[in-house]
């Protein structure tokens, strides 16, 4: 049985990928036959109801609360044994800013933003526990996730500017269904325990990102604007994002978790996108 926890945006493509009669879903908003109510922000959290043989892809986020993963604590604490299987969904925010250099799965972690240090304190208490436990770890690397309703649509329609490509640092991103194929070829155990990074390879900017997805709309590009303009500017959760720079190499996602990326050109995944968010207004 794979047991997702967290039903939100990936959470829920990730289940619908899943065997029917061979998944479950934990969310503090189930809306479903197959989501099982859970809240981990509750700390009087009691056992949780598990099949005795199970894997975990955990997609919650750490709460923005506490300088470490509260919601991870109290999982592991309610699990009433433990998984065959864990598979987590970090960050490569921990790798921190890099000055554009490449950077893979043995690199050390130097995390700088609160969120990124979190997110290190959730796979060290993870491995921790997985040791113990004689569980099978396999941390993922994501970054950022687009893909329908996640294309910044709002943003360039407002206007709201861009940094200009001379300040703009590379981009490393994953299509959501890309990241869905990450997670569901993870939960098997053909697959190694370890750290893997995800993204499309495609590192085309996140200045180039919302031009394309303003010009595959009709939409008038975003205005751009210099790095001290920025600064003054944007918000410092936005400039934190902005304010790092590297190049994660995937070569292993490809070569050991055994994932080649649908939409290795970022441009066919917005294309993607827009067409299943056209196919929703449709259905609506």
């Amino acid at each position: 049985m794979n047991v997702v926890v967290g039903v939100g945006y990936v959470g829920r493509r990730l289940l619908d990928a899943l065997p029917r009669d061979a998944r479950l879903g934990l969310s503090r908003s189930p809306g479903r036959d197959d989501v099982r109510p859970l809240n981990l922000d509750d700390g009087g959290l009691t056992a949780i109801e598990a099949p005795r043989q199970y894997s975990i892809a955990y997609t919650v986020p750490p709460s923005r609360n506490h300088d470490h993963d509260i919601r991870l604590a109290r999982l592991l604490d309610a699990l009433p044994y433990p998984p065959g299987r864990f598979v987590y969904l970090s960050t490569t925010g921990v790798y921190g800013d890099c000055g554009g250099q490449r950077v893979d799965e043995t690199a050390a972690v130097n995390p700088q933003s609160d969120r990124a240090k979190r997110r290190v304190d959730a796979e060290q208490k993870l491995a921790r526990y997985c040791a113990r436990h004689a569980t099978s770890l396999i941390v993922l690397r994501v970054p950022g996730i687009y893909g329908p309703g996640r294309l910044g649509t709002e943003r360039i329609e407002r206007g709201d500017p861009v940094l200009s490509d001379a300040d703009a640092n590379p981009g490393n991103r994953i299509h959501v269904d890309d990241l869905v194929a990450g997670c569901v070829a993870a939960l098997s155990a053909d697959v190694p325990p370890g750290i893997y990074n995800l993204g499309d390879g495609d590192e085309r900017s996140s200045t180039w990102f919302s031009q394309e997805v303003a010009r595959q709309l009709g939409l008038e590009p975003p205005p751009t604007i210099s790095r001290s303009a920025a600064e003054r500017r944007f918000s410092a959760r936005r400039l934190s994002f902005l304010g790092e720079s590297r190049r994660v190499d995937v070569s292993k996602m490809r070569s050991v978790l055994g994932v080649t990326p649908r939409y290795a050109d970022a441009a066919d995944g917005i294309r993607a996108s827009i067409a299943e968010e056209q196919r929703d207004r449709d259905r609506a």
